[in-house]
């Protein structure tokens, strides 16, 4: 049996975020009976660059279906721009009568799309109901998706994002310092200037038993400079985007991950940050409540709420056991997500859409 051919369009690899982290993982641990043909429609680079990269990703795209060399289109969406070039190449690929799967993966699509002019609105509704499945990472996503965009629920399906779980974790008994760990991007949405916020507000006794570190692009001035205003420059360090090797010796040597979010998808962050049994404090935001359990597996605080953020970080410092406890839980918790298990259930959606384009076509 050959293998099934994927055209999957997306972020460049070489850009940051949780949607080139899903891409990676996928490209990277397909099986044999999977060919995937990666199609950037989004690079770095300045506008122009962008705009010259999307027209080659159309060219790309139509001489794959031309020469008919894929078996389905899979699309990586998020929103804004992203919403506009691919309700473009939803309907390329739809005229072409390819079958298309639109994986859906921003944290902002509500708000975006509630800004919209009514036209706008009903052009990426029409648009993307024409795909065939709409991949979506909780069920609190699809519930929006299906009411707002017109979706039909049997075309929506989640599945959450996927982590490759480590073999191997460090064991976190006695600390004497608690290391607290934020990864993403430094900014409003994921809450970080909150975060160094709620550092402030911990006791100087506390404070001298705790260290943050945080990761990422973004605001990372703004960061440094609120933390030293607060005089905050001993605990709290800030570093650039990490790589994938700076990340997994952050994850190893930390305690507690801590992402207050005020929006979100399913992030990777967190995700990883269980998989390696790290207690977290996070926000019930997105999709993010379907697999965080208040005092069982993480904390969860309301966004913007600094002193209960402040309070959740004090109780972690004060208390291993607890920190140990919610860290063994959350690795357990993400166990079913691994990218093999994940890869398997892509897998049996991307046949049973070729197989039920096959069958229409018989109709």
């Amino acid at each position: 049996m050959s293998p099934m051919q994927i055209t999957m369009l997306g972020e460049c690899l070489e850009r940051q975020g949780g949607i080139v982290s899903v891409e990676k993982l996928i490209i990277e641990e397909a099986t044999s009976d999977i060919q995937i043909k990666h199609i950037t429609t989004l690079p770095n680079g300045s506008a122009v660059h962008k705009i010259l990269v999307f027209l080659q990703a159309i060219v790309e795209l139509f001489w794959s279906l031309l020469n008919r060399k894929a078996d389905l289109i899979h699309i990586h969406l998020s929103d804004r721009g992203s919403a506009f070039r691919h309700s473009i190449t939803t309907l390329i690929s739809w005229v072409f009568q390819k079958p298309v799967i639109i994986h859906a993966h921003s944290a902002d699509f509500h708000l975006f799309y509630s800004k919209l002019p009514q036209g706008l609105k009903q052009w990426l509704s029409w648009s993307f109901c024409k795909c065939t499945r709409f991949i979506v990472l909780s069920d609190s996503w699809k519930k929006f998706y299906v009411e707002n965009l017109g979706l039909k629920s049997e075309q929506v399906i989640v599945l959450p994002n996927p982590v490759k779980i480590p073999a191997q974790i460090p064991q976190r008994l006695d600390s004497k310092q608690v290391f607290f760990l934020f990864l993403g991007r430094i900014g409003q949405r994921k809450g970080a200037f909150d975060l160094i916020q709620a550092f402030a507000s911990i006791s100087p006794d506390q404070q001298s038993r705790a260290k943050l570190t945080m990761a990422g692009d973004g605001d990372g001035e703004q960061a440094r400079s609120l933390i030293q205003t607060l005089n905050l420059t001993d605990y709290i360090t800030i570093l650039d985007w990490v790589d994938q090797e700076k990340r997994d010796e952050l994850l190893a040597k930390a305690n507690v991950f801590v992402l207050p979010s005020y929006n979100e998808g399913l992030p990777m962050a967190l995700l990883e940050a269980m998989s390696w049994g790290l207690a977290v404090i996070t926000t019930p935001v997105g999709g993010i409540p379907e697999i965080v359990t208040q005092d069982q597996n993480g904390l969860l605080v309301n966004p913007g709420d600094i002193q209960q953020l402040s309070e959740a970080m004090q109780s972690l410092i004060a208390d291993d056991n607890l920190r140990t406890f919610l860290g063994s839980n959350a690795r357990v918790r993400v166990k079913h997500l691994d990218i093999k298990d994940y890869l398997a259930s892509l897998k049996h959606i991307y046949a049973s859409v070729i197989g039920l384009e096959q069958q229409l076509k018989f109709q």
